[in-house]
């Protein structure tokens, strides 16, 4: 059943706005009461955090995407976004039936040897059950929520509020096309035939990777909307945060690994730090590696890109200027005056810090977990506070969240590696041709039918 037959229906979308507007409506009236007041206002936050977790559906994904942008939100309000997680009740076994007939047809029990009507996991889109194939092959079966295109469209329309407020209140930062990328890999979270396909693409792309693994797709038990792949048994990744330190660290190589060859070979990043993404697989009882669970929110970006992030790498690593500045360009960056570009470039030294430090170390580098990065973010804020919004480009939005999100597993491990080492071992050396990922990319995409 093709995805785009569920149709937007004006009813379900009429009450997803009526029910999203009412909660959205106080939250714009307590961050505006909270911007005009100039002081935390804990409460209140706390409160936002309550109503928006109460709504089953993507705004909570939205939600906390938005809790990683810069001065969109009071500081208050985006601490308690970041505490969102995307678990909701699940749905009952009467709701999975109706679900999975309606994706596999009325005979959809016979095409599993067993099925589990009991949701695994329950999630902001969709809820995953465990079943076995008739091969005898253990399965996650992904099942969407009815109306979710609905409840999108209404959620993202809902959010221009919040950004709207946002404009008001002089803010630092233009979130623009921020939002539009947004909005745009929301929508893509729906297909989950992309999904698969994106699996694919990265069962593709870490080929050989002792330490890392990538469920197969059954397609044949797949729809846009019910994505099977097969089962990665794991331990929750913070089940090892005191484990021994060799233990945290063959953990963390393999996470540099996961999410840095994708984007330095073939220009493709997982977009999604939530660490229910992933699971660590154990050898003779030992950790071994990590296993990557959900393909919804992957990010393909142009080779130029990738060159990019390697300019301004180089540029920081040696003070080239003239370097630097070009890589914001290519980045989408426009306009900017030697003094943005200084307060730009704190961020910049903050997230390549320690893949520019050629010695084995912590990500924070003595700096308390709760602090990492927030002496950083002041002094960006302050700086830019009488220089007129910079605009993010949209493109850069997931590629900074996502590197803020591997930065974060490395916290909890308190892995101490030499991250520079890695990352020129991902690069292949000190330089990158865009061509040469351009030709990789190309026939990857292709491959996997993304092309």
């Amino acid at each position: 059943m093709a995805i785009d037959s569920e149709r937007n229906r004006f009813s379900a979308r009429a009450a997803r706005y009526a029910r999203v507007g009412a909660q959205m409506g106080g939250v714009a009236a307590r961050m505006g009461a909270a911007r005009l007041m100039g002081g935390d206002n804990p409460a209140s936050a706390a409160a936002l955090r309550a109503a928006l977790g109460g709504l089953k559906g993507p705004l909570m994904k939205v939600a906390q995407l938005m809790a990683t942008i810069p001065d969109l939100l009071p500081p208050e309000f985006a601490e308690e976004l970041q505490k969102l997680q995307s678990d909701a009740p699940p749905m009952g076994a009467s709701f999975v039936k109706r679900r999975m007939q309606a994706e596999l047809g009325a005979d959809w029990r016979d095409r599993f040897a067993e099925f589990d009507l009991r949701p695994t996991a329950a999630a902001s889109l969709g809820q995953v059950h465990r079943a076995t194939a008739h091969d005898g092959e253990l399965l996650a079966c992904k099942l969407q929520y009815p109306d979710m295109s609905s409840a999108v469209e209404a959620d993202i329309s809902q959010l221009q509020m919040l950004f709207a407020v946002h404009r008001q209140f002089n803010p630092i930062i233009d979130t623009q096309e921020a939002a539009r990328e947004i909005a745009e890999r929301v929508r893509e979270e729906l297909d989950y035939k992309r999904e698969s396909k994106h699996a694919a693409l990265y069962a593709l792309m870490l080929k050989g990777a002792d330490n890392v693994r990538v469920p197969g797709v059954r397609n044949e038990l797949s729809t846009g909307r019910l994505l099977t792949l097969e089962w990665l048994e794991g331990r929750k990744l913070l089940d090892f945060k005191q484990a021994d330190q060799e233990t945290r660290n063959r953990i963390a190589v393999a996470m540099f690994r996961a999410w840095w060859h994708p984007f330095s070979q073939f220009g493709v990043i997982h977009g999604d730090p939530h660490l229910g993404n992933y699971t660590v697989f154990e050898t003779d009882g030992a950790a071994a590696g990590i296993n990557l669970l959900d393909y919804g929110c992957i990010r393909i970006f142009p080779p130029r890109f990738v060159q990019g992030v390697v300019d301004l790498y180089e540029g920081l690593r040696t003070s080239d200027e003239a370097r630097i500045v070009h890589a914001y360009e290519t980045w989408g960056f426009r306009g900017l005056r030697r003094d943005v570009i200084e307060t730009l470039n704190i961020w910049a030294r903050f997230i390549y810090g320690p893949i520019l430090d050629d010695r084995v170390r912590t990500v924070a580098n003595g700096v308390p977990p709760g602090q990492y990065g927030r002496r950083e973010m002041m002094q960006v804020h302050a700086a830019l506070k009488d220089k007129g919004p910079v605009r993010i480009p949209q493109e850069f939005v997931f590629m900074d969240r996502a590197a803020i999100g591997l930065g974060a597993v490395f916290l909890h491990l308190d892995a101490k590696l030499n991250f520079y080492q890695l990352f020129h071992e991902a690069f292949g050396g000190d330089q990158v041709s865009a061509d040469a990922i351009a030709g990789r990319q190309s026939q990857a995409l292709a491959t996997v039918g993304l092309g």
